[in-house]
């Protein structure tokens, strides 16, 4: 049974009189159901957006948001296969009814779900056209319904982006091109996202450079394509002060893929190139986990690394496989790995005016309609469980108190010295001299996993 069909019994008047869609879900809007059945999956089981947590309302912890692209633009479609998500709504072609019949769907399904925010590409909403103008008055049309209907649901725009890697002009890169006409139409396409997410309230502005990188070293000057990115992004700055755009600047890092080498590869070298360029006043950073696990690190490496440097914006909520070596963009489902990214959350006192993005896909064999409402419930949940474990931990202070315990020499005598930078090489060597050789000192990593282990 399909989970959309056409309403019935509607009258054109009354189809009119609702921006949202003639393909009604049907299921009511998802609601909290603490003793729900294990297999009752179309409900709340943790998720209670008005409860409060650590002071605040668990809604305003967990900025839930649904990204455009993967849930009403996927197929299904991977290298080795065709589409397989068939979609009722949706015609397949680039027609502007289609995009508009595509956004009523969404904010319907937005409504349901209970989120307040959605994210989007420019690409994702609107069709590219034969010319830049046209392709602007396409977006122009699409975001003048969006704006309807965020008005109608309440729902608003956590972030837009623009898509700088699909089409083939950008197959060398956008900022980083070695074409200087290239860059500038890059530069172009963000000028009317920046307006766009002006119109439309966006809280956040991404870049995700997927085409920022290089595949050879041989035809490649990285220090000139960094520099033309700097300047690019300089650019940026420039006009969203112009235009009066509040919105905070975001960048997404990931390693590779599709590029061999991208050069926002990591948390750590997202920072380092900010200051570098002294863009670190501008600019913070959009987390992707299954990005972070892609590089090598552990899911919530660069969401802590981030946050210690107050460098944290906002969080694309995904998970991948680890034994794969690509981007795989599933739901988080994962308890302690959602527990792992709230304790850092919980830590800098919330994500604000970041969220929580589900940058999320169904897999391709998950071909019925309601497994995207039944996805997103469960990501959800998996937080919403994740939120209230990591606010116990830290409420019981147990394993901050071990961390706390770990560095207790820093905090008198010469280690306060070291602490605070006053220390001098001197003073190291007067102090070895006078106490010899530093006692053995377990990490305890056991230990701490043990305790951790306690809360689930």
């Amino acid at each position: 049974m399909s989970s959309f069909a056409p309403a019935s019994g509607k009258s054109d008047s009354a189809e009119a009189a609702s921006l949202l869609t003639k393909y009604p879900l049907e299921v009511k809007k998802i609601s909290y159901k603490p003793d729900a059945k294990v297999d009752d999956v179309l409900c709340f089981r943790h998720y209670n957006e008005s409860e409060v947590v650590m002071g605040k309302p668990m809604s305003d912890w967990l900025r839930f948001s649904v990204c455009y692209w993967h849930t009403f633009r996927g197929t299904g479609a991977d290298p080795f296969g065709f589409p397989t998500l068939v979609r009722p709504w949706d015609d397949g072609t680039d027609s502007i009814e289609n995009a508009e019949r595509r956004m009523r769907v969404a904010f319907d399904f937005m409504s349901k779900l209970g989120v307040k925010y959605w994210t989007f590409h420019d690409r994702d909403i609107a069709p590219e056209g034969a010319t830049l103008s046209e392709t602007n008055a396409n977006l122009d049309r699409l975001a003048d319904l969006a704006s309807q209907l965020q008005s109608e649901t309440g729902i608003k725009l956590l972030w837009n982006t623009c898509n700088l890697f699909a089409h083939p002009r950008y197959s060398n890169g956008a900022a980083t091109n070695a074409d200087a006409h290239v860059v500038a139409y890059a530069a172009a396409q963000v000028k009317k996202s920046l307006e766009i997410g002006k119109k439309l309230g966006a809280e956040n502005f991404v870049f995700w450079g997927g085409r920022e990188g290089y595949h050879t070293l041989l035809n490649t000057n990285v220090r000139e394509e960094l520099d033309n990115l700097a300047n690019f992004f300089k650019m940026v700055v420039a006009y969203k002060k112009k235009i009066g755009f509040t919105g905070q600047f975001l960048i997404e890092p990931k390693p590779k893929e599709p590029s061999k080498h991208q050069y926002d590869y990591d948390a750590m070298t997202v920072i380092a190139f900010l200051k570098t360029y002294d863009l670190d006043k501008d600019f913070k950073l959009n987390i992707e986990p299954n990005h972070t696990t892609l590089a090598g690190h552990c899911h919530e490496h660069d969401v802590v690394m981030a946050s210690a440097y107050n460098m944290l914006g906002s969080v694309d909520s995904n998970t991948g496989s680890p034994d794969l070596g690509w981007d795989t963009d599933q739901f988080p489902m994962d308890v302690k790995n959602a527990t792992m990214i709230m304790q850092a959350m919980l830590e800098q006192g919330g994500l604000a005016p970041g969220g929580l993005n589900f940058d999320c896909k169904v897999r391709r064999e998950s071909t019925d309609v309601i497994d995207m409402m039944i996805a997103h419930v469960g990501a959800m949940d998996c937080f919403a469980k994740g939120l209230r474990i990591a606010a116990k931990i830290r409420e019981d202070g147990v394993l901050g108190n071990m961390k706390k315990e770990r560095y207790a020499s820093f905090g008198s005598g010469l280690g306060s010295k070291i602490k605070t930078g006053t220390a001098t090489l001197e003073e190291c060597d007067s102090f070895i001299q006078e106490n010899g050789e530093p006692a053995k000192l377990s990490g305890k990593q056991e230990k701490f996993e043990a305790v951790l282990n306690r809360y689930f």
